[in-house]
């Protein structure tokens, strides 16, 4: 009976937390203690294991399905999330680890095969369970084997044992009741070999006629139990179904039935004895019927060319299952609003360089064009920081070193001063974001006077481009990035492979995932152009790049299409819709860790968030309140009016980068003038001032 401190796995877990990449990204933080089972288990120190589309377990590496892991969510039980994630997963390595019946022995004596077998013959044991042509048989043998390899197996790890028999006997009510005569026999068989339940217990609860069987099936279950041969659990299985027959909970065919009836009677006993059990155990296609175990030994065969390969990339071989190991370690999101939700962080692929030559070309042409200086952008903010990073540099005698103005000290008879350690900072510092939207949109045609022109995104990254110059003369912390929805690009993609990826990933999570595959594709992604702890001269080649991508949106795809092997992905541009706000959170955790004085982000878009516009205000609000100051700028749309507190909207391509740079040095400036480093040179220190009056 439930206790009054048990909780249910129903009431602590919602839906959300069922879905396959949080299930994944449980099983990610237990996987370490699931290898070293798995490892233990096999006596083979470097096995690996992995997750696939398809359980498969071969002598050197273990893949497991992560819909196994899902499943066990779904159990109504007194056992925490995180329970079950390390529970699950070390029961399907267990028994991925622990199964193999493919050794070859002579017929057992007495074995009842149909037909002739030469004496001395070597044979499978599944095939020789097929030659008996008793599938209750075979029915029984895998839950004998199920039971016992979790009582052997699992003996070391009684917490995990623990969660198993509640999420079990949480489900053998209900079981039970569904259940007839024999589905309740072979029930009690695998209950008593894993050791779950009392002999007592079943018989209480069981119909009359399975009570009695199961009296006398309890020495076989025990010496199920004990065995490690699994021949001898096939002839203890064989005898457990002798013992069905004779209490009558088998329907026998008359001897007048032909051969069809037969096997068509036959095959709705095994229906009703895999029934009960397949309701309570959690299902590991290994042990669960022969078809699943060579599916899953086949599933090994097939795809150890490829995952022996090392790699994330290469994680069993499919890329569906990389797309969802992928989304399942991306960091979550959260709101001021309560709200969460994933978003997919990564580097800028790096095949964007190879566009660098021509971009770096089409960057001069555009500057010239819309009017916009590439050279000492930095103008008259460049003395304020100079003479802040030399006042900084003055507090060397912090450490001990002597004042750099010993010389006043002295004459003035202050020689304990001359080792004076400062309390204060002297030097502040900076951090600019500048975050683009990088969706469809921004390269459609028809904006400007022109037609078909295409400058929203081109000026935007020349406006990144002038601001990168900006600051890296300023020798300030600055980073770029990029922002979109739909499939993600991977650092390494080309256009052949970023195209090839998608298009696998998509069709194998519709086969396994359904409704929820466009979930899993269409992620909310964030590209690192250029990382704080990036040098620009890193990253201004793919900066370069993508400015040709933008600019020339026509040459690049033709390019793309000759040469995709080598050309980067510019079909990652994709007509969806942005999450704005995760992307602003994101963006101003990372520059909340740097310890800059002054923080800057700049978000560009052409459109509204398809998240909430509330979300979004209050998004901005938070980070405003954080100590970042926000800014953003609409192209040709006013819908930054309500969701951003300092904003401008644009119409022409020089209005968009004259905005950006103009934005970053007036708040860079405000943070010089914040504590009036604008003018410090000009002024006497206090402490010399206050030490001249009084010499």
């Amino acid at each position: 009976m439930r206790g009054r401190d048990q909780t249910f796995l129903a009431d602590l877990i919602g839906p959300e937390d069922k879905a396959i990449e949080a299930v994944v990204s449980r099983y990610q933080r237990v996987a370490p203690a699931v290898t070293r089972l798995a490892r233990s288990l096999s006596d083979n120190p470097n096995l690996r294991v992995r997750l696939g589309s398809e359980s498969a377990a071969s002598a050197d590496e273990v893949v497991c399905d992560p819909r196994i892991f899902q499943a066990a969510y779904h159990r109504n039980a007194p056992v925490t999330p995180d329970e079950v994630a390390l529970a699950s997963a070390l029961h399907e390595v267990m028994h991925l680890v622990s199964t193999n019946l493919d050794e070859m022995k002579p017929l057992p004596d007495g074995w009842p095969i149909e037909g002739d077998v030469a004496e001395g013959v070597e044979i499978d044991l599944l095939t020789a369970l097929e030659r008996t042509e008793r599938p209750v048989a075979e029915i029984i043998f895998f839950s004998l084997e199920d039971g016992r390899q979790e009582a052997q197996g699992l003996s070391m790890y009684p917490g995990a044992r623990s969660v198993l028999e509640d999420l079990y006997l949480s489900s053998l009510s209900q079981a039970i009741s569904k259940s007839g005569a024999l589905s309740q026999f072979v029930l009690g068989c695998f209950l008593l070999t894993g050791g779950y339940v009392e002999r007592e217990v079943l018989e209480r609860r069981f119909e009359a006629r399975a009570a009695v069987a199961i009296d006398d099936a309890t020495e076989h279950c025990r010496l199920a139990a004990e065995t490690t041969d699994p021949w001898y659990v096939a002839q203890l299985a064989l005898e457990l179904e002798a013992i069905a027959r004779t209490h009558g909970l088998i329907t026998e065919v008359p001897d007048t039935a032909t051969k069809s009836q037969r096997k068509l009677a036959e095959d709705e006993n095994a229906e009703k004895a895999a029934s009960g059990v397949d309701a309570v155990r959690l299902t590991s296609p290994i042990v669960s019927d022969s078809d699943s175990y060579q599916d899953t030994k086949r599933a090994a065969e097939s795809r150890s060319g490829l995952s022996d390969r090392r790699g994330a990339s290469d994680i069993a071989g499919d890329e569906s299952t990389d797309q969802l190991l992928r989304v399942s370690q991306a960091p979550e999101v959260f709101l001021p609003t309560g709200q969460s939700g994933k978003l997919l962080v990564t580097a800028i692929p790096h095949s964007f360089s190879a566009f660098s030559k021509e971009g770096l070309e089409s960057i001069e042409a555009a500057a010239k064009r819309w009017g916009v200086a590439q050279r000492k952008v930095s103008g008259e903010l460049f003395p304020l920081f100079a003479a802040n990073q030399r006042r900084g540099l003055r507090s060397g005698f912090d450490q001990g070193d002597v004042s750099p103005h010993a010389a006043l000290f002295i004459g003035a008879g202050l020689y304990q001063r001359l080792y004076e350690r400062r309390a204060a900072r002297t030097r502040r510092r900076y951090a600019v974001s500048l975050l683009v939207d990088a969706s469809a949109s921004m390269l459609s045609p028809g904006r400007g006077h022109g037609p078909g022109t295409s400058w929203a995104m081109p000026a935007a990254l020349l406006g990144a481009w002038t601001m990168a110059r900006l600051c890296d003369e300023l020798q300030i912390d600055f980073e770029i990035a990029l922002f979109n929805r739909g499939f993600a690009a991977k650092p390494e993609d080309t256009e052949d492979s970023f195209r090839r990826a998608r298009s696998a990933a998509t069709a194998g999570l519709r086969q396994t995932q359904g409704t929820a595959a466009d979930r899993l594709t269409s992620t909310v992604n964030h590209y690192m152009v250029k990382p704080f702890d990036r040098r620009w001269r890193d990253a201004q080649h793919a900066l370069a790049g993508l400015f040709f991508t933008a600019a020339e949106p026509r040459k690049a795809a033709a390019s793309a299409r000759r040469s995709g092997g080598s050309a980067p992905p510019v079909s990652l541009f994709e007509r969806a819709a942005n999450v704005d706000e995760f992307n602003v959170i994101h963006a101003a955790e990372r520059m909340g860790r740097l310890g800059a004085d002054v923080r800057l982000l700049m978000v560009l878009a052409d459109g509204m968030t398809r998240g909430s516009m509330d979300s979004l205000a209050k998004s901005v609000s938070s980070v405003e309140a954080g100590g970042t100051t926000v800014i953003g700028i609409g192209i040709g749309d006013h819908t930054v009016d309500d969701a951003y507190q300092r904003h401008e909207v644009v119409e022409e391509p020089d209005q968009l980068t004259k905005a950006m740079v103009d934005g970053t040095r007036s708040a860079l400036r405000r943070g010089l003038a914040m504590s009036g480093l604008d003018s410090w040179w000009a002024r006497t220190p206090q402490f010399l001032v206050k030490e001249k009056s009084s010499a």
